[in-house]
């Protein structure tokens, strides 16, 4: 009897669903005596023994389906050894349900900190093989997560739709794409849109620049400019503050967010109309795009063939093309930014984008 453990944990994505997909079948397509338990929101569901078993039917018709069918939730990582409120060591309930449900293997999806919790699970013994789920793309050791090129067609719609309002009323437009701590997003999206400006946390922007690309493109007859902002650009001045000290000063920032304090500073500086749209969450739902759909379902088929050989404590990564795997210790706790010198930037300056620096 192969025993399968399943959890989706983090934000939700594209892919969830056509990843643990690629999972069962490749299982299920050589396995007959496979027994699997979908754990229910996450680490939650392995914390709280909230687990339901599953057939390989479960998986059927799913590979377009968005969201997680397992649900999800957010268990900081850093919070992981404290007591739940009623003195629950939920390390040692993670570990109990794991043996519980007789395991041989338990597949987690995830981002950044669901890594480290993998990777903690890992050190505590048990066999572990993890996907890359992020609309980020920010996980260390692979090139691309799945989730993330749904994440940028959608956002590039965003900034293509937004193109015609501004230019029919000469606006200046900012569109606010999601990144909190990386800007891959951001800058695929703004240049697959035609933004004139692209804002990401990597590259701290100086106002004063930002506003001269905006009066140069008015001076050369061009009436409107498109801003693409990551959620976590930040000035130069802010990039000086120590982490406490701007964790501080956005504690008290009075506007929603980042686009909307960029917008009054353009405005207050040129005296221009400006709009801000915030695509949000619209950026993780929905029905995976083609590219996600093969990529979720190739990491989910290798993630079976490392089951099968019984090979665990590992991610399953993309890197020049093809699976991989890469050690779980490795990856935990690592984030991949955007490189400010990487030729995607360069050729992006060349074609005349500002990055506000």
């Amino acid at each position: 009897m192969l025993r399968i453990g399943l959890l989706t944990s983090g934000g939700d994505c594209q892919a969830l669903n056509a990843a643990m997909r690629g999972v069962i079948k490749g299982l299920s397509s050589t396995r007959d005596d496979l027994e699997i338990y979908g754990f229910q929101d996450g680490y939650k569901g392995l914390i709280y023994g909230n687990a339901k078993s599953m057939t390989p039917d479960n998986f059927s018709g799913i590979l377009t389906r968005g969201g997680t069918i397992l649900g999800t939730s957010r268990q900081p990582f850093k919070r992981m050894r404290i007591p739940d409120e009623n003195g629950l060591d939920k390390v040692e309930a993670m570990k109990d349900n794991y043996y519980k449900y007789k395991l041989d293997c338990l597949v987690i999806l995830g981002g950044n900190g669901t890594h480290k919790t993998a990777n903690l699970l890992r050190e505590e013994g048990l066999n572990v093989i993890t996907l890359p789920k992020t609309i980020d793309n920010d996980l260390w050791g692979t090139d691309m997560t799945f989730g993330f090129q749904s994440a940028v067609d959608i956002a590039t719609d965003t900034i293509d739709r937004i193109h015609t309002t501004a230019s029919s009323h000469s606006r200046v437009f900012i569109i606010e794409v999601m990144g909190h701590k990386v800007g891959h997003v951001t800058l695929q999206a703004g240049i697959a849109g035609g933004a004139d400006i692209i804002l990401l946390p990597e590259i701290p922007y100086d106002i004063d620049k930002i506003a001269d690309v905006i009066e140069r493109r008015s001076r050369a007859g061009k009436s409107f400019t498109i801003l693409a902002v990551a959620e976590g650009a930040i000035s130069k001045e802010d990039a000086l503050l120590k982490k406490k000290q701007y964790k501080a000063k956005l504690a008290e920032r009075k506007y929603p967010s980042i686009a909307y304090q960029i917008a009054v500073e353009i405005e207050e500086k040129l005296e221009k109309e400006v709009r801000v749209t915030v695509p949000g969450h619209t950026q993780r739902g929905g029905s995976p795009c083609a590219y996600d759909r093969v990529l979720a379902s190739r990491v989910g088929a290798a993630a079976a063939q490392l089951i099968l050989n019984k090979d665990y404590g590992y991610m399953i990564a993309i890197r020049n093309g093809e699976t991989q795997k890469v050690p779980l210790e490795e990856v935990a706790g690592k984030l991949k930014y955007v490189d400010p010198n990487c030729k995607m930037i360069q050729e992006a300056k060349l074609m005349g984008i500002s990055f506000g620096d």
